[in-house]
This record gives C-alpha cells, sequence and structure tokens, in this order.
C-alpha cells in the first residue's frame, strides 16, 4: 500500500515547486552549481527549501505548505531573493524561465544524486535533454477518491493553462517555432502527458505498484504525468504550467488551479476526459501558445484561447471569490504569454539578451 495523508492539510493548502536556472554569471549560459546554491543557505530558515534536480545547472525551490496563494507568493519571493543573495555571492545568476535560450541541454552535468544518474543511464538522451523548467502545484485534496476526481475535472483544462503559460520559444540556441518547447521535451519521457484512465484510487494504485514490482519505477514520483495524485503530501500535483519569470503569474496560475480544483469537486463527479482531444489540444498549446485554438473540453468545437480563458475564469470565479484570490488571478493575461517577451528581445538583440533580461525580471519583485 502507497503511503497516503489526504486530508491532513488545511482545506484547499498549497504547496509550490518552482525550477529556475543556474547561470554562470558572467557569460549567463548554464552551469553546474546546483550543490554551491543548496550548501549556502542550508543553514538558514525559510519558508521552505532549496533542492537538487536531475541536472546540475537548475535549482528546484519548493514551500512549505501555504494556507493561500498569498502567503505562497510571500514564500517564492524569499526562497527567490536567497537564491539570488546565493548566487551572486558565487558568482553566479538564477533565471526562472522554462527553458535556457543557447545553452545545449544535453551537455549539462548531472546531479550527484545516484538516482538522478541510473535514471540518466536508463532513460538515455531523452533525460539529458530536460534542461527545461516547469511549475509544479500542489493542491491539498480531503481524501484519495475526491483526488482521483479532480484530477478528471481539472485534466481537460491543463492545455488552456499551458497555452498561457507557455515561456520556451528558444531552446540550444534555436527559436523552436514553438510557444512550449519545454512541453515537446517532456513528453520524451516515459509516462508522460496524460496519465491512463482509473476508474479509482484503488485502480492508480495498482498501476503504479505493479510498474514498481516488474522494475520500471521505483516510486510513483517516476510517472512524468501533467497530472498525478502525490499521496505522501495528501495533495493533487498539477505539472503541465512552463515556468513563469514573474514570480506574480507562479501565484496566478496556482490560485487558478486550487480555484479549478476546488470547483470540480463542488459539482458532480466529472466524466474521464478524452484523452485523444488532450493529445490534440497539448499539441497545440505548445505549438501556438495563447494563440491556439483548442477543442473546447465538452468536446464539440475549437475555441480560441482567449475566449476559452474567460470561460474558465467564469466557471473559477465563485471558488476564487470563496478562497480570496480574485485579485491574484487578475494578473494572468489570455491575450499574450511570457514567451512572447522572450522572442522580442532576441530578434531585436539576440540571445544572451534573452537570457539576461529573464534573469533580471526574475528577481525584480523577489
Amino acid at each position: 500500500m502507497i503511503e497516503q495523508h489526504f486530508g491532513e492539510s488545511a482545506p484547499w493548502s498549497l504547496g509550490i515547486e518552482e525550477e529556475l536556472l543556474i547561470l554562470d554569471g558572467e557569460t549567463y549560459a548554464l552551469t553546474p552549481r546546483v550543490a554551491t546554491l543548496v550548501e549556502a543557505v542550508e543553514r538558514r530558515t525559510l519558508p521552505g527549501a532549496l533542492k537538487m534536480e536531475l541536472l546540475a545547472s537548475m535549482v528546484e525551490l519548493a514551500t512549505d505548505v501555504c494556507s493561500t496563494p498569498h502567503e505562497a507568493l510571500a514564500s517564492l519571493r524569499e526562497l527567490r531573493g536567497v537564491a539570488d543573495e546565493a548566487a551572486r555571492a558565487n558568482g553566479l545568476r538564477v533565471a526562472a524561465a522554462a527553458s535556457h535560450a543557447f545553452s545545449l541541454p544535453q551537455a549539462q552535468d548531472v546531479s550527484p544524486d545516484p538516482r538522478y544518474r541510473e535514471f540518466v543511464e536508463y532513460a538515455g538522451i531523452t533525460a539529458r535533454r530536460q534542461a527545461v523548467c516547469g511549475l509544479h502545484v500542489h493542491v491539498s485534496m480531503p481524501g484519495p477518491e475526491e483526488c482521483m476526481q479532480a484530477l478528471e475535472g481539472v485534466l481537460p483544462w491543463l492545455p488552456l493553462v499551458l497555452a498561457l503559460s507557455a515561456n520556451s520559444p528558444y531552446l540550444a540556441g534555436d527559436e523552436t517555432g514553438l510557444a512550449s518547447a519545454r512541453a515537446e521535451v517532456l513528453a520524451l519521457l516515459p509516462r508522460a502527458a496524460a496519465p491512463p484512465v482509473f476508474g479509482s484510487f484503488a485502480e492508480w494504485e495498482a498501476f503504479v505498484e505493479r510498474f514498481v514490482e516488474i522494475g520500471l519505477a521505483d516510486g510513483y514520483t517516476r510517472f512524468w504525468w501533467d497530472i498525478r495524485p502525490h499521496p505522501r503530501f495528501g495533495t493533487l500535483e498539477i505539472r503541465s504550467p512552463d515556468q513563469p519569470t514573474s514570480v506574480e503569474l507562479t501565484a496566478a496560475f496556482a490560485a487558478l488551479l486550487q480555484a479549478l480544483a476546488l470547483t470540480v469537486l463542488e459539482g458532480e463527479p466529472p466524466q474521464p476526459a478524452n484523452r485523444g482531444d488532450y493529445a490534440q489540444n497539448r499539441w497545440a498549446a505548445l505549438r501556438f501558445g495563447p494563440r491556439a485554438e483548442l477543442i473546447h473540453p465538452d468536446g464539440t468545437r475549437l475555441v480560441p484561447v482567449r475566449d476559452l480563458a474567460a470561460e474558465l475564469f467564469e466557471r473559477v470565479a465563485p471558488a476564487a471569490r470563496l478562497l480570496g484570490t480574485e485579485d491574484v488571478l487578475r494578473t494572468i493575461k489570455p491575450g499574450a504569454c511570457e514567451g512572447d517577451r522572450q522572442l522580442e528581445v532576441g530578434r531585436a538583440e539576440g540571445l544572451v539578451a534573452v537570457v539576461t533580461d529573464v534573469a533580471e525580471r526574475s528577481v525584480r519583485s523577489a
């Protein structure tokens, strides 16, 4: 049986994980110094932690459990500020974006954790290409079955969230033509994108345990789906957004997903989301971002992102009022995404300027 702690945290509490890039302070190229940052802050009392990621040129900022998106925003501002302070003291910078504009992903060092090295040996180039950063939002769930219901109800809206968050138009020195190169890269991993349909928490648990027993995974965190139960934390973990540069946008996407989960569970139990529609919408979102047309969650028509976003905001408005997060949600602008700024800077000034600009904006409000 998988350890679970559903219902133990305050209702609708949050945990947020950001993934930041570590840069050389002079060249702004990726540099493998995560151990330097983690060690620099390990004795400090923080509202969260800095942790290693798969690649040593990335660092995870993980909040403690937060009661509200407002609290999470304050925590992330402090964590980004501490990371920036430690980086500058060691000739480094940190940057919040979903990809690095010019460094080669496969040239990056793997973090020293043996589990990461074993995974790279197994997954090969598909793992070495994962120099991309996402935003992971944990929303506390009252129980395991409610978690599975929320998963199905939230899932069809995640391509829209990806489109709104798109922040990785460049990768390995190329203007990729994608709004989210990260989403394409993530899909290279085993057990990626949408999870299968599970009729119950027990079915999900049996699926995971079977993969563990036959040697394909060592636990449920080795399933890199866009959304998954996280029973050890008692949460639904939503992993689809690109990493925002603006910390205020991070809080806004967390608030949106929190309100959506509450909206789903306040209504009738949802039917399983159409995985074929999801695959099409995920592709359209990563290709076109806020200019995509997506299949409506009811499956009947194509809808521009701007219009679908308006419908989603209207749908979650009662939950947002109840949660007190209407002000946070206003940060999201459906007609644009942060990747647009990267393209504007890159076309005018070049790729080093893109990374420099991202680094400056990552800590401007931290």
